[in-house]
């Protein structure tokens, strides 16, 4: 039986400090080196979505400072979609590279994907999706006074960044497609920023040009996120299939650090706003942090190093559920679903 993983990765986990395209490919590569082991173990097949908000704030600084009459900016449904496309483009060449040099045979494709919204949801009247880079509060006037049009928030403590209409989908124009691709086995990259927001009227559809969606998860959780049904969770953690240190991560730190290391992933990879909630200086975060990086070699501050970290995490923390998911299993089927691929 085939097992079916969605993995989202989250715009800041591509977008390194470097933005440059070659800087954000070699990080879309080191993660297509720990996801090829799932693909590698014969009986798992993977649909990837990601988030685009940092590459979307980018470019549309980049198309304001190059436009004129003659040639325009592009508007921001439109950068929705070019990003989709250079996202998905890398995702889909490191993906073939790892498959071809490991010998196998799966199919890659990618899906510029649009999602229908309501054009009456509250979402446009209150913009709540950042893009873009962050700005101090020193350089937040003279940004204010170039585009007066734009609305900015405080977020997750690094800064002010812009934000735009985030509606909620409706539906899934290329949802047949998906589906069926899906089904014949193919490795989809889709829904890249959660789609591209339309409007459709009377069988005509029409972009938004200044709206964008968040990733199919979260707003607050624009990392490396594995998720699927319960049953594909557990299996994962539960075994040494994709990760095979994990126990051993795990006992070599303390409790509190790991601790630390949870909260920290939980919002947002902010050091201010963990040493708040734990109530510690947050260079306490950082040297717990670094703690893990020195320990196990993998940096929690790196997206690519981020899910084998939580995988840890999540292991060891339902350890004492696993005897008690066998028998709920065994019980019922339904009780942890189970997709399959024809």
């Amino acid at each position: 039986m085939t097992k079916r993983i969605v993995v989202a990765l989250g715009g800041n986990a591509i977008l390194t400090d470097d933005p440059s395209a070659a800087a954000q490919q070699q990080a879309i590569q080191q993660t297509a080196q720990q996801l090829i082991n799932f693909l590698a173990a014969g009986d798992m097949q993977l649909v990837l979505t990601h988030g685009n908000g940092p590459q979307v704030g980018n470019l549309v600084l980049q198309q304001l400072q190059g436009s004129s009459v003659k040639n325009p900016a592009m508007p921001l449904d439109t950068v929705g979609a070019m990003t989709q496309g250079e996202i998905g483009l890398w995702l889909a060449d490191a993906l073939n590279y790892e498959i071809s040099i490991r010998g196998l045979s799966q199919r890659v494709d990618t899906v510029l994907t649009r999602t229908i919204v309501d054009e009456a949801d509250p979402a446009f009247r209150q913009p709540t999706k950042p893009i873009g880079p962050f700005y101090t509060v020193d350089e937040l006037p003279a940004i204010k006074q170039q585009y007066p049009d734009w609305q900015f928030v405080a977020d997750a403590g690094r800064g002010f960044r812009r934000v735009v209409p985030s509606p909620k989908p409706v539906s899934i124009m290329e949802a047949a497609e998906i589906q069926a691709l899906v089904q014949d086995g193919v490795t989809l990259i889709a829904g890249g920023g959660g789609g591209v927001p339309v409007i459709e009227k009377e069988g005509h559809v029409t972009g938004i040009k200044e709206a964008l969606f968040a990733v199919l998860l979260t707003n607050e959780f624009e990392r490396v996120v594995i998720f699927n049904r319960v049953g594909y969770l557990y299996d994962l953690v539960k075994s040494d299939l994709v990760y095979p240190n994990v126990a051993a991560y795990y006992e070599r730190i303390d409790d509190e650090t790991w601790l630390t290391f949870w909260e920290y992933v939980q919002h947002l990879s902010s050091t201010k706003e963990t040493a708040c909630l734990m109530l510690v200086h947050p260079k306490t975060i950082v040297y717990r942090l670094n703690k893990i990086c020195a320990t196990t070699g993998l940096n929690p501050k790196q997206g690519v190093d981020l899910l084998p970290l939580i995988v840890t995490y999540v292991r060891k923390q339902t350890a004492c559920f696993y005897n008690l998911v066998n028998e709920l299993q065994s019980l019922s089927d339904s009780l942890l679903p189970r997709d399959k691929v024809d």
